[in-house]
Order: structure tokens, then sequence, then C-alpha cells
């Protein structure tokens, strides 16, 4: 195997002057996963308290946009074994890595093993190198759905499921005990289409043909490194040593201490906020939405919104939406501070892994909609669920529950025992009122007649290619797209980045506040049901083909 020795040669057509081989390598070898917001984090489990950290997507792509203009910067090391995010941020990711490539400045990356999510980063790569020993397949993308229904009629607990939309599936699994028609159906169309981009991108980067890339992984011929190698998925194998060795003769030298290289950590920190008082504010919605004690308490984020609305130095906000849903009031006190500002100022929406169910609500008013291929994107519908767990304690524990109230419907909202064909109707007839809103609020916001949304929703989920043919979107790109286009529009040429909410400490997470938070409630460790129309959200028990890939 004849490797090649100069930059300009394994980028292509740059040509590599002396005075760009001066120059630094970036090396991306990041210990923490990416993730939206960055950050400390503590989870608390059987174990005990463990502490994580992460790197923000934001931060990430920012970096890697400044190493493409900055004249210290020669090229990019990329160390895909210490590289973990999930499908939105690998997608966005790897559109930053081809940006960078196509500025004249070569990707070099290198791995010990491969899979889906790290052949997807790797394929960016103007090179990619593998371990001589290292093995790995394409395999696409699965999910697993569980489902609960044996479990819960052994030991006495009955679900009732009211819904609107033959594809609002994250009920079922406590109604049914196989997949609905339905739900297959619109998995194996998810599935498929994300996966469809994934292919032709990891093709067309290694210049292979799309069909025979898929055949490879359907037939399982990849394997072994030789095998990667064969099909001309990489470009040579070598041991770590042979690694350095060889970025060493990239820059003319046998000594590695000669080569300058600078970790993205370090380049992140080195990051200096804009001269310029005027501001683009990112909002972000990262999670479930809540009433309280989650991810994304709506009565709090939305006084964050109404607080940067009333901002003078705020001139645009982009609101980065990774949320699969949640509780109705709380998402649509959201969408409604969101409606509030874009009236005051320019506001655009991007989204990450998630815009589902809430987590389109909240931003369907957006002017712009930026979504990734891989979004999970939609599912606009509305489910509720009520327990009853009386027959179940009965059962189980030998207990009988006696209620008294006022009338025949005090204990609708107990939990204790099954709705009466009158409660039902009047939770269907919520579900219903819920819905309606819904579509009234994504016709408004997509500018589209009832009856088209009405035709694409029935909480069904959507790739966010998809989401783009069918107008629940606007336009394929990155956090920075989105920042870029709304800097245009705002007629901004300087402006500083800030973030809400604001990063805290360690403290702060254990606590469960965020940095600006006006009160601290402490962490609800266990949290009982709530029987009733409690939630939009859209999967949370979903694993779609490793949504946060690990290695």
């Amino acid at each position: 195997m004849i490797f090649l020795a100069c930059v300009g040669m394994i980028c292509g057509p740059a040509a590599a002057s002396q005075d760009f081989l001066k120059g630094k390598i970036l090396r991306i070898d990041l210990d923490d996963a990416v993730a939206e917001k960055g950050g400390s984090g503590v989870s608390i489990g059987l174990g005990g308290i463990s502490l994580s950290s992460s790197t923000s997507l934001l931060s990430l792509e920012r970096a890697i946009r400044k190493a493409e203009s900055d004249d210290r910067i020669a090229m990019i090391f990329l160390n895909l074994d210490h590289f973990s995010a999930d499908m939105a941020s690998l997608e966005e990711t790897r559109q930053c890595l081809r940006s960078f490539s196509a500025s004249g400045k070569p990707v070099v990356a290198y791995a010990a093993s491969l899979d889906n999510s790290s052949f997807y980063l790797g394929s960016a790569a103007d090179r990619l190198f593998l371990h001589p020993k290292a093995d790995g397949a394409l395999t696409g993308l699965g999910s697993t759905q569980y489902f609960l229904k044996d479990l819960l009629d052994k030991v006495g607990v009955e679900i009732q499921l009211i819904r609107h939309g033959k594809y609002k599936s994250a009920g079922e699994m406590y109604i049914r005990n196989d997949i609905s028609p339905e739900n297959r159906e619109q998995y194996e169309e998810l599935l498929g289409s994300i996966w469809g981009c994934f292919v032709e991108e990891m093709a067309e980067s290694r210049n292979v043909s799309a069909a025979d890339l898929r055949s490879w992984s359907d037939s399982l011929a990849l394997g072994t490194a030789r095998t990667w190698i064969d099909k001309g998925l990489v470009d040579g194998l070598k041991y770590r040593d042979e690694m350095e060795n060889y970025l060493c003769r990239l820059f003319g030298s046998d000594d590695p201490s000669n080569v300058r290289t600078v970790d993205i950590e370090d380049y992140i920190d080195d990051l200096r906020k804009g001269p310029s008082s005027k501001k683009i504010a990112v909002i972000y919605a990262d999670g479930e939405i809540v009433r309280e004690g989650g991810d994304i308490v709506g009565e709090e984020l939305s006084r964050k919104i109404a607080a940067v609305r009333v901002d003078p130095s705020v001139k645009a906000v982009v609101f980065r939406v990774n949320s699969p849903g949640g509780e109705v009031v709380a998402a649509d006190m959201i969408r409604r501070e969101i409606e509030l500002l874009g009236k005051e100022k320019p506001v655009v929406a991007s989204y990450g892994a998630y815009a589902a169910s809430g987590g389109y609500l909240i931003s369907a008013g957006c002017e712009r909609i930026f979504t990734d291929n891989s979004t999970l994107t939609g599912s606009i519908g509305v489910f509720g669920l009520v327990p009853s767990i009386g027959n179940a304690v009965k059962k189980n524990l030998h207990v009988n529950l006696v209620q008294i109230g006022t009338g025949p419907h005090s204990g609708m909202r107990s939990g204790i025992a099954p709705l009466t064909e009158e409660e039902e109707k009047w939770y269907q007839a919520q579900i219903e009122g819920v819905y309606d809103d819904f579509v009234g609020v994504v016709s408004e916001g997509r500018n589209m007649t009832r009856e088209a949304v009405d035709s694409i929703a029935q909480g069904r989920v959507w790739s966010g290619k998809d989401a783009l043919r069918i107008g629940l979107a606007d336009e394929r790109g990155t956090l920075l797209d989105a920042i870029d286009y709304i800097s245009e529009k705002a007629g901004l040429s300087r402006y500083r980045i800030v973030c809400y909410p604001e990063k805290g400490s360690i403290m702060d997470s254990i606590l469960g506040r965020d940095k600006d938070d006006d009160h601290k409630p402490l962490v609800k460790l266990f949290k009982g049901l709530q029987p009733g129309l409690n939630s939009m959200a859209l999967m949370p028990y979903m694993i779609l083909g490793n949504p946060n890939p690990q290695k």
C-alpha cells in the first residue's frame, strides 16, 4: 500500500505551500460526548452519584468554522474512537468537516474500529485510516420497541389510552403486546429515509455507489480491516505510532516534537466573544417538556424567552429545539412566548435530534425552520394515559381500596378505578380539542391549510428529509447555518452569540437548577403517576439505531 505524503496530495485540488505547512494540526480527540448545550452534569443511579461533562455542539461547530480561515491551522486530525454524539450532532459535525475540507485544508481521520456512526463521520475526511487489526460492520439503523400489556395484565394494572392520530404510538406499549400496523409503517419509512441519506453521503464521499454500499451492509461483507480496504472505504492501515509518523511526514519532519498541535478543547477556550455589543441569542429547548422538575420546565423557559424579548442588546434569536415533546400546558406556555418574541425580533428554529410533538408545537411559528436529515420531526398528535391500579393493589398486596367522594366522578383522576364510559368521552373531547389547536398552530405557522396539516399529522413522525419535502421545515442546515441566516436577516455583520439557559455549576446540576433559574428546587428522585391528559411526548422508550452512538 502506498500512502500519500503531502498535505496537497491529501486534499486533492488544494496545493500545499510551505507557509501552509507551518500551521498547526487541530486535533479533535474528545474525551467528552458532544451534546446540545454541553457543560457538567450529574446522574444518580444504583451505583451512586456520578459526574459527567460534555462539549457543546455549537462550540464545536464554531471552532471548526473558525479554523477554516485561521492561518494558524493547517489541517484537522480526527480520532473517531473518542467521538460520541447523537445522530443529528454527527450529521452537523460532518457538514462542518466537509466545509473545512472544501476550504482547501485537509481532514485526516483514524479509528481502531468502525461502525455506523464512526464511519458516517469518518467518511467526511479526505483520508481515513484504520488500525490493522480493526473490525466492524455497517449494520443499518434499527429500532427496538417494548410492549408491556402482558406484564400489566399479569399484575392487574389497567391502562386506558386516549389519543388522536393513528400514528401516535407512544402509549401503545402499555395497551398492546405487539406493534400496530401503523406504527410499523411509520418507523420502517422513518428508518429507511434516514439510513438512505446516510448511505448516499458515505458513498459519495468514498467514491463508491450507494447500491454497493447498501449491498455490503446488508450482506455483512465488511468485517476485518482488510475488507474495508478492499472495498475502498478506507485509505490505509496503520498502528498509532505509524499514524503519528505519517502526520510528521506531512509536515516534512521525522520528529513529532516539530509538529505543532492544538487540542479542540483548547481551541474552543481560545475563541473570544466578538467586540460588538449586539447579540444573537441561542435559546435551547433541550429535553422533555414538563411543568416542573425536568429538562424543560415550561414556566421557567417562558420567563427566559420573555427576558430575551425585552433585552435591547439581543437583535435576533435562534430557537434550538431538541425535544421529543412533553406536557401540553407547559409546551403551550413556551409556544406563546416564542410567538410574542417573533413579533419583536427575527426568530428562526434550528432542530437537533428531535423536534417532535410538543417539540414541534413550540417552534412551528418560527419564520424559518432549519433541520437535519436525521431529525425526528412532526408527530402532530396528542395522547393521554390513564392508569388504574386498584385491581393490582388488591391482587398483589391484598389491600382493598374504597373510594368516597362528593359526586360520581370525584375519583376520576385518582388512578384507582378505570374510567367510566362518560369519563372516557370527556377525556377524548379534551384530546380532540388539543389536537385541533395543534393543527391550527401548524397551519398558521407553516402557511398551510388545516386539511393539508391533518393529512401529514395523525401523530406521524417524519425524518428531517421528509419534513422538508412535506413542508414541516424549510432548509437543511446546521445550528451555525441558522445563525448565519438570522444574522443576515437582522443586518448584523458583527455580533456576539449568547446562550440561554446559561450553563450552571456541578452544584446547580445536583440541585436541579439552571444558573439563571429564579428558584432552586431539589431534584425529585421519584415522581408519581399523574393520570390524565399529561403528555404530548413522542417516544421516550425508542432506541433508534443508536440515537446516542457509543463506540
